[in-house]
């Protein structure tokens, strides 16, 4: 699998981060030059007021709404956390580490928020969700500081590791590892992408995280309510450290200083792959040159079109998102539905674990799939769908599917979700109206023109247009029309009303009747 990141960043619209499997679009990232509030910042948080009822906290944060703390969140040392607070805030705290820090006991998981919070009280949080819709950020007192190796938890002793990684004695080898190196009352998480590593690197990542830690303390001790202690890195170097591997061959920025940053990032982390980083120069927009900007228009819409002829409906919904699947026009074999419904359904389930991803759509997703009575073929597809989904980084849930066919998807969810409009101004109303987006009306038209020729397999074919398409279709030495000659063995007849607005088409037979799609 080949992996390449394409990096646009822009005055005006921030950052946005496309990743590239094998040339498709698999996730966008966007981070916006004014965004306070990412997974991971620490800020030292005021308790404004105390929630009996929901065994919550609401905190502030300084985002314009108090962010919310429950109970389970606030990790079982936050009493520790509490007693580090005030001890560097009086000034008495001389350690960088926490080697003289006598950690309290662990809280009781059945207990109540009143018993260890009050009003006004300082303490540091992290933010776990951004700000989504009308609720403000969600938060944790369990802090942790994340490594591209491992992960630092402090007041813990624990020694964790990824459950991706499978062989005891690479387990074991790496929880000796960070036994030997890690300080004492700080916990560690070993990350998946630790497998075969040595030594060096883990204590180089492990030293990292405990300067960040330090520096944590440091600023801790003047730090004004409300205010962020610690960020998280930028997007771009977060998902390098998080995804970066072997396979990536091409990581392409458009703006030199940030190309300078990802460029030192990567020769830090993996001196061994700073060749792959490339300044873009050319004048066309980044998007455009590597074919991101069209696969984000052909993606984003409501509707997405399958190689197959099936299609999905997209609706999104304050407390969950819906997908549908539909078979389309096109049926692989007349003869079997329930195998015609299984090929479908594997199909959709490949792109709608892409979208997933591509859109970051969190919460509860249900997925109406074509309905199957096998029960074998149910739970091929369950099977299959869970294999699409190995490789988000998400937390997600998968449920069998139910006698209607419905699949239950929960995902976890720390960001808004990814929107994109794909609609454009009609140019023929002046705005009153919208259409698809321009940009993948070739596709669509030969998408139709392949199941019309191949499937119906029907003669004398005329393709109407509006007139500048039917001169983009017919112009130049190898025109697009040409084209489809060679790959169809069938000459396409071009017809052009001025009527039809920019985006129409129709097909016509030889004996001159509308072809129904």
């Amino acid at each position: 699998m080949v992996k390449e990141l394409i990096i646009d960043s822009t005055p005006d619209k921030g950052v946005t981060i496309a990743l590239l499997q094998d040339k498709q679009l698999v996730e966008l990232n966007k981070e916006q030059a004014d965004n306070n509030f990412a997974v991971g910042d620490i800020y030292l948080g005021r308790i404004k007021k105390i929630m009996p009822g929901l065994n919550a906290a609401f905190v502030d944060v300084g985002y314009e709404k108090d962010a919310f703390l429950h109970y389970l969140d606030l990790g079982p040392q936050v009493q520790s956390l509490l007693k580090l607070t005030r001890i560097v805030k009086n000034g008495s705290y001389q350690e960088k580490l926490l080697n003289s820090l006598k950690l309290e006991k662990d809280i009781d998981k059945a207990g109540k928020i009143s018993d260890i919070l009050s009003r006004n009280v300082l303490l540091p949080v992290q933010i776990a969700k951004e700000p989504i819709s009308t609720k403000g950020p969600r938060l944790s007192s369990d802090l942790s500081i994340a490594g591209r190796f491992v992960v630092l938890v402090p007041f813990s002793s624990t020694v964790s590791i990824s459950k991706r990684i499978k062989g005891n004695a690479e387990r074991t080898r790496l929880k000796k590892i960070v036994e030997s190196i890690k300080p004492a009352n700080f916990g560690v998480i070993i990350r998946t992408v630790s497998e075969g590593k040595g030594v060096e690197e883990m204590q180089k990542d492990l030293l990292d995280l405990i300067s960040k830690w330090e520096l944590f303390t440091k600023r801790l001790k003047n730090a004004e309510p409300s205010h962020k202690v610690l960020g998280e890195m930028d997007r771009a170097s977060t998902i390098l450290r998080d995804i970066l591997t072997d396979e990536f061959t091409h990581i392409h920025v458009n703006d030199q200083a940030l190309y300078d940053e990802v460029k030192s990032y990567v020769q830090e982390i993996s001196p061994d792959l700073e060749k792959i980083v490339k300044l873009y120069k050319h004048k066309e927009p980044i998007f455009d040159h590597f074919g991101v900007e069209r696969q984000i228009k052909a993606s984003f819409g409501k509707t997405v079109n399958l190689q197959g002829g099936a299609y999905l409906v997209i609706e999104h919904t304050e407390a969950l998102h819906v997908v549908d699947v539909n078979s389309g026009n096109r049926i692989a074999s007349k003869e079997n539905q329930e195998e015609n419904a299984l090929l479908v359904n594997k199909e959709a389930a490949k792109e709608i674990a892409r979208q997933l991803r591509l859109r970051d759509m969190g919460g509860i997703v249900v997925i109406d799939f074509i309905d199957m009575h096998k029960p074998a073929n149910r739970k091929e597809l369950h099977s299959f769908l869970k294999e699409c989904m190995a490789n988000d980084r998400a937390k997600h849930t998968i449920l069998p599917p139910s006698k209607f066919g419905l699949v239950q998807i929960t995902r976890q969810r720390v960001r808004p979700e990814m929107s994109v409009v794909t609609n454009e101004k009609c140019p023929a109303c002046e705005g009153t109206g919208e259409i698809r987006s321009s940009i993948v009306l070739l596709d669509d038209i030969e998408n139709n023109l392949s199941f019309i020729l191949q499937e119906q397999n029907e003669q004398g074919i005329t393709l109407c247009v509006h007139p500048y398409i039917g001169a983009y279709i017919t112009s130049g030495l190898f025109s697009k029309r040409l084209k489809w000659f060679f790959k169809y063995g069938k000459w396409i007849k071009i017809k052009t009303v001025s009527s039809y607005y920019l985006t129409q088409f129709r097909f016509f037979n030889n004996k001159d009747e509308e072809i129904k799609l």
